[in-house]
């Protein structure tokens, strides 16, 4: 195959108008993208979240007013890239199917996870759709497909967040997409299908995991991320306004860094590239000309510090009970309670009589989980941290790391650490309250002054 086969991912303010589906089209165009995986446009999955709840609690007055903004928003995109009929009635099907869905979930007042699902997967299928003749316009001498994610991406039916099956994925884009270079495929992040049919979604932010997915499905030569920031920036620039674009990160650096709370990319999106070794470029579809961020295997190791990062509403679980003192299987007990409840832990420490974790605070709704814990020990919850992380290489060889860190942030009271793990990270806990001064002072000397 002498062409190079690139995935390339438009966000949700890269499909927001008409402007910004034509800068994205010729984007596509100009690097010849394979395929083009967009997200729904800006909104549009907050209003069908929405949809589904007003449905669910009878609040038809809502939901009507919601659905007729998303028909009115959709048919006016449609009619202004050009109003081909065949999309003005694939979008009528999909309205209708809107209907469908809000009048069973109104009747039953009862919004299943199979019937979220599928609400909010239309809109990938209505962005896509659009799009497709957008970019069949910027490539007037190409073929341009619809593919349906749902026949490539196929997951298990855990709906809300199903996992991909890797193998399936990779012989479904095989035998589905042409890749000699004669047609583009646009398609839809976020969703998947399962063995029965039903419509999936990866969860919120999957359609980044989608492309990866899709890349590592047709062995990419490169995977773009084009979203509304110019790369992956050393930290939030509304937290620090001092940050800048990192040029180059390694898969490990990138994934840590999405792991503890970095948006510029979805959790798992890094592993599909790795598994395929797939360089991962990420870049502004606004400002497309700046050289933006690229992930691969082999990176420069300085500086130290890449990155820091801050996730927000964090909690500190501490499960304290006499029977751990030098007992075996302990710690398994403890982490299938976890593991039955879906519920995932970041950083973990222990004493001879106790265990420490750190939880999303959204974990502590979940009352049964909390019960369970009670069986295996006396629980302490501590709520309103964040989780601060540094992000960078060979962390554990810095002896001097963990000294400027605590002469830097002095005043502040760092409640647990964690360090050792990954050489990749150094994650502490702090008052949510005191994250924003922390993050500036330790960019300051860690990264600027470096």
């Amino acid at each position: 195959m002498s062409h190079a086969l690139i995935v390339s991912k438009f966000g949700g303010t890269s499909m927001g108008d008409l402007t910004s589906m034509q800068r994205s089209a010729l984007i596509s165009a100009e690097r010849k993208s394979t395929v083009v995986v967009v997200s729904a446009t800006s909104g549009t999955t907050d209003k069908l979240i929405e949809i589904a709840k007003s449905a669910s609690q009878g609040r038809m007055d809502d939901c009507e007013k919601l659905v007729f903004s998303v028909k009115e928003r959709h048919l006016g995109l449609a009619g202004q890239a050009g109003g081909q009929e065949q999309t003005v009635a694939m979008l009528q099907s999909y309205f209708t199917e809107l209907d469908l869905l809000v009048q069973n979930i109104s009747l039953l007042k009862e919004l299943t996870p199979r019937a979220y699902d599928h609400i909010l997967s239309l809109g990938e299928r209505m962005s896509s759709l659009i799009f497709r003749d957008v970019l069949q316009a910027a490539l007037p001498n190409k073929k341009v497909t619809l593919l349906d994610a749902r026949t490539v991406i196929k997951t298990d039916s855990n709906f809300g967040k199903a996992t991909p099956q890797i193998d399936v994925i990779e012989r479904e884009a095989m035998a589905r997409m042409n890749l000699s270079g004669d047609q583009v495929y646009v398609t839809q992040g976020f969703i998947g299908g399962d063995s029965e049919g039903n419509t999936t979604i990866l969860g919120r932010g999957g359609s980044d995991y989608s492309a990866a997915l899709f890349a590592e499905g047709i062995s990419a030569n490169v995977l773009e991320i084009w979203t509304d920031v110019a790369g992956v920036a050393t930290t939030d620039p509304r937290l620090c306004p001092t940050a800048r674009i990192i040029p180059e990160l390694s898969y490990s650096e990138a994934g840590e860094m999405a792991q503890y709370g970095a948006k510029i990319l979805h959790p798992a999106t890094i592993a599909p590239a790795v598994r395929k070794n797939i360089p991962v470029f990420v870049g502004s579809s606004f400002e497309k000309d700046l050289p933006g961020t690229w992930i691969r295997t082999s990176v420069d190791h300085r500086p130290a510090v890449r990155a820091i990062t801050k996730r927000n509403a964090q909690a500190l679980l501490t499960i304290t009970t006499p029977s751990m003192y030098n007992a075996y299987g302990f710690m398994s007990g403890l982490f299938e309670v976890f593991g039955r409840h879906r519920v995932s832990v970041d950083c973990v420490t222990t004493s001879e009589i106790s265990v420490a974790v750190t939880v999303d605070n959204a974990t502590l709704e979940n009352e049964k989980f909390i019960r369970d814990l009670e069986t295996v020990g006396n629980i302490n919850i501590e709520a309103g941290y964040s989780l601060i992380s540094l992000i960078g290489n060979e962390l554990t060889l810095k002896p001097s790391l963990a000294k400027t860190i605590f002469s830097t942030i002095d005043a502040v009271n760092i409640r647990m650490m964690s360090l050792g793990a990954s050489s990749y990270n150094f994650n502490f806990l702090v008052k949510e309250e005191d994250s924003k001064s922390v993050i500036q002072k330790l960019h300051k000397t860690l990264i600027e002054e470096v």
